[in-house]
């Protein structure tokens, strides 16, 4: 059970393959939001439970329904990758009837220290695909994560075809610029320099992401009407997303959901760090820490401020201009 954030859903995936594909007799059902479903269809013996929070599952009550309407299912082991109020109440009630149950440890201590402004304690922690892991250990199953499997890029659907054509030898980069807080985006100014540097090199096609009115206006904006620099957002649907997302050599993101679905598809994934940093243990999966280009903490002592980037510092606001777009374009060059 893991409902939300879209990133922290997509971090399961590589975890829940690897399960299934080194443990063939185990049958997995996913518990999640109806809108993350098609992370987890490519996945073999994987079935999805879409929760419906809104009537059928909402409330207290709504959550002892979703407890019967999975213990119909024959679940032998129940794991709680999310450990909040609406998955802890499920966890107890699958506890009661004797059935074996883990939940995440989110090192929430560790990370307080790490982004506390005084006395601050700068280690790298354990990853969250890695905790994932030890939830599926605790419950007696062996995950190793060394050697990760993905699946074939998707077939292109024709409308998606309509908008990206046909891919002929040339290389193809996604950009996300947009992250939840402000504090993780990079200076829209600077953004367009490295799409415009970008789109000047031959046989290159650049894909903007992005979601919202306010959002593809500013893509359209830096996408500059060149044909080699196409906005996807708000032109397909989000499983027609992700087929794109598949055929990419590259994706350039914030810390935020996209860099997780790039990672999750086995799409090398460049990251961009600003309030919120690596160490944390949310950067994307399987990729080196070389692909994460942080803020200077030289400049900025006290990143990372925050683990989600809701925290604002005074005198932080510009941290991410440390960032150089010459460094950024060398990493997609």
């Amino acid at each position: 059970m893991r409902l939300s954030a879209m990133g922290d859903v997509a971090m399961t995936a590589p975890v829940i393959r690897a399960l299934t594909s080194q443990n063939p007799q185990v049958k997995v059902t996913v518990v999640s939001r109806p809108f993350f479903k098609p992370f987890f269809d490519p996945i073999p013996n994987v079935a999805f439970f879409a929760i419906d929070t809104k009537k059928r599952h909402k409330g207290f009550l709504g959550l002892i329904r979703l407890f019967l309407d999975l213990r119909k299912l024959k679940i032998d082991f129940f794991a709680d990758l999310h450990n909040v109020l609406r998955s802890k109440v499920v966890r107890q009630l699958f506890g009661f009837i004797g059935k074996k149950v883990a939940a995440v440890d989110k090192g929430r201590d560790e990370k307080k220290a790490l982004t506390r402004a005084e006395n601050k304690r700068f280690v790298p922690l354990t990853p969250m695909v890695e905790r994932h892991v030890q939830v599926f250990q605790k419950l007696g199953f062996s995950i190793d994560l060394q050697n990760p499997s993905f699946s074939a890029p998707s077939i292109l659907d024709l409308e998606v075809l309509k908008l990206v054509g046909e891919k002929n030898g040339q290389k193809w980069i996604g950009i996300a610029p947009f992250a939840q807080y402000s504090s993780k985006v990079y200076p829209l100014d600077l953004m367009q320099i490295v799409v415009d540097e970008l789109s000047k090199i031959p046989n290159y096609k650049l894909f903007l992401f992005g979601g919202g009115a306010t959002e593809i206006g500013l893509l359209n904006s830096i996408s500059r009407n060149r044909e080699n620099v196409i906005t996807v957002a708000g032109k397909i649907k989000f499983p027609q997303e992700l087929q794109l997302i598949s055929h990419l050599d590259d994706m350039l993101s914030m810390d935020s959901g996209n860099a997780h679905i790039a990672a999750m598809l086995g799409v090398n994934t460049i990251t961009l760090w600003g309030a919120t940093h690596p160490f944390a243990g949310f950067a994307p999966f399987n990729q080196p820490l070389a692909n994460a280009l942080t803020s200077d903490r030289t400049q900025f002592p006290k990143l990372p401020t925050s683990v989600y980037g809701n925290k604002r510092v005074a005198g932080y606001e510009q941290a991410m201009r440390s960032i150089s777009p010459q460094d950024i374009i060398a990493k997609l060059s």
